[in-house]
């Protein structure tokens, strides 16, 4: 369940591939040029066209360093830039016949480009500039020294695959680089309905938390109660043995709950001033399992530390603990399943990412989308909570939540950066 940053479809995005667009027309329009004027040997302008050309290259590399600056580009600058290359488009056209070049419908593809990106107003400001750029050219240009109307079916079949090489150029741009601004769409459409699941989820997460606030403040009087009456129910039936052990095991689980409610309360505290924990690998992962075992002794728990990792401080956030330790509480879970006890942890480092992998020797998962969803849950008993928070949690870290099946149970992985975690 890796989370990835899509990129967005936007005035960005165009102005990217119009920088790339770009640079293959200064590519196709230097070489019609020279091949019109030094191979055909035809009278074309030579000197205006290359200038124009030129004029474009020099536009190139500002927007090339454009794309490379901070501060975001907005629509209009984008319709700027699309301006500025329909300008330069017109002006080869009037030195190389105006409107009866055959290539005078590449005025088109900056349209079809905008209208995969830009606002309808926007779409409408490239349209109505390439038609002003059209009609202007039906009657102002420098004629091409050949005419469709002239005597010689040679000319005529120059102008005819002209027109064929003018198709074959719209289709590949058309095709191309549109097909990359759909993928950008599809790419945000995908993180769109991402950001809409974990908004959901976060706001179950925020409701169970709410729930659980008023719980603990009502269980307070109760708890309160019986750690009162239960020491005094000892020492009426100090002479029975089995019913004082019992009455001891009930008094200790009540000092339990009262620690647990002490522990959120502290938890929230701790999550309203931001402040981190800052600790050595090794002892948080050693905190971790003194809980861990005080919740489930009967498990059992293999740890592989990383000894180079050992000594590493961590800004351990305060849902961070928890998080792990529903890993390993749902992992004696799923091993229980199967009559076993046994779970792992492995602490390792992956490149710049610190992993924290839990395997069990449970029956793994199964083929669900839905696996960390909340209140989703493969036990019969599960709340569905427990991966949710963690991915919540590593999401919050700008990490990921990993889960898969190993052959022989399931694996699930917490991956944290540690430019994040780490103390620097």
């Amino acid at each position: 369940m890796p989370h990835r940053s899509a990129q967005r479809i936007g005035p960005f995005a165009l102005t990217r591939t119009l920088a790339w667009l770009r640079i293959c027309a200064i590519a196709g329009q230097s070489t019609a040029v020279l091949v019109c004027a030094l191979w055909m040997h035809l009278n074309v302008p030579l000197l205006p066209l290359l200038i124009g050309i030129g004029v474009l290259a020099v536009f190139s590399v500002f927007a090339a360093w454009r794309l490379t600056q901070p501060w975001p580009l907005g629509e209009w600058e984008a319709v700027g830039h699309i301006a500025f290359d329909t300008l330069v488009l017109g002006y080869l056209l009037y030195f190389s016949g105006g409107a009866s070049n055959p290539f005078i419908t590449l005025l088109l593809v900056p349209i079809a480009l905008s209208a995969a990106a830009l606002s309808a107003r926007a779409v409408l400001a490239v349209a109505a500039l390439a038609g002003i750029a059209y009609v202007l050219l039906l009657y102002r240009h420098v004629p091409l020294p050949m005419s469709v109307h002239g005597d010689s079916p040679n000319r005529f079949s120059l102008h005819v695959a002209g027109m064929g090489v003018n198709f074959v150029i719209s289709a590949v741009l058309l095709g191309f680089f549109i097909s990359r601004l759909a993928r950008v769409l599809r790419l945000q459409q995908l993180e769109v309905q991402r950001i809409r699941e974990r908004a959901l989820r976060d706001e179950g997460i925020l409701a169970i938390a709410t729930q659980a606030a008023g719980a603990a403040h009502e269980l307070n009087t109760p708890l309160s109660t019986m750690r009162t009456l239960l020491p005094e129910l000892r020492r009426e039936h100090a002479g029975e043995p089995t019913l004082s052990e019992d009455l001891e095991l009930l008094e200790s689980q009540v000092d339990r709950c009262r620690t647990i409610l002490r522990e959120m309360v502290a938890f929230g505290k701790a999550q309203l001033s931001q402040e981190p924990e800052r600790l050595r690998l090794d002892q948080f992962i050693h905190g971790c399992l003194e809980r861990f075992q005080l919740l489930r002794p009967e498990a059992e728990l293999t740890v592989t530390l990383d000894p180079e990792l050992a000594g590493t401080v961590l800004r351990t956030p305060p849902g961070l603990r928890h998080a792990l330790i529903n890993l390993l509480n749902n992992a004696v879970d799923a091993s229980a399943a199967n009559r076993s006890d046994a779970i792992a942890l492995e602490v390792s480092r992956d490149g710049s990412w610190l992993q924290l992998c839990v395997r069990d020797h449970g029956p793994g998962f199964d083929d669900d989308p839905e696996i960390t969803a909340l209140g989703h849950s493969h036990k019969q008993t599960g709340l569905g909570i427990g991966l949710a928070l963690a991915e919540a949690t590593a999401e919050r870290l700008n990490g990921e939540l990993v889960a898969g099946n190993t052959g022989h149970g399931a694996r699930v992985c917490l991956r944290l950066p540690l430019a994040v975690i780490a103390e620097k």
